[in-house]
């Protein structure tokens, strides 16, 4: 856990520095601890956190590298999902619930939210 939350904060510390400089940053990281996220919430400020949600299920049909085959036969260790937890965002500005979206319907939902927020000038639709 404590390797996972420090990979964390470093990737949020980069996010951070980049953006107080006026650069808009997107993490895509696996980050499943809630009290690292908030920790990062806090210290950054303009922070958006989208949620990808998907059951471990979909999660596991997806995995074209095996891992989660390897981590349920005990290969891997401390694996998100397999014998390591991940908690849920309580109140995510985003929820893309992938099992049911296409990838072009969460697309959408994240533009749609930060066109809201004010962080992308608002597209016409024609």
């Amino acid at each position: 856990k404590e390797d996972r939350d420090e990979n964390i904060r470093r990737v949020g510390l980069v996010a951070h520095l980049l953006s107080r400089n006026g650069v808009i940053v997107l993490v895509s990281t696996i980050s499943p601890y809630r009290a690292i996220r908030d920790q990062l919430r806090r210290r950054i400020g303009d922070f958006v956190e989208v949620y990808a949600n998907a059951p471990l299920e979909v999660c596991e049909e997806r995995d074209v590298k095996g891992l989660y085959k390897r981590a349920r036969a005990g290969e891997i260790k401390n694996f998100t999902g397999i014998d390591d937890p991940y908690e849920s965002p309580i109140d995510p500005e985003v929820e893309c619930c992938t099992a049911q979206e296409t990838l072009e319907e969460s697309t959408a939902k994240v533009l749609a939210k930060l066109e809201e927020m004010g962080y992308l000038p608002v597209v016409a639709q024609a």
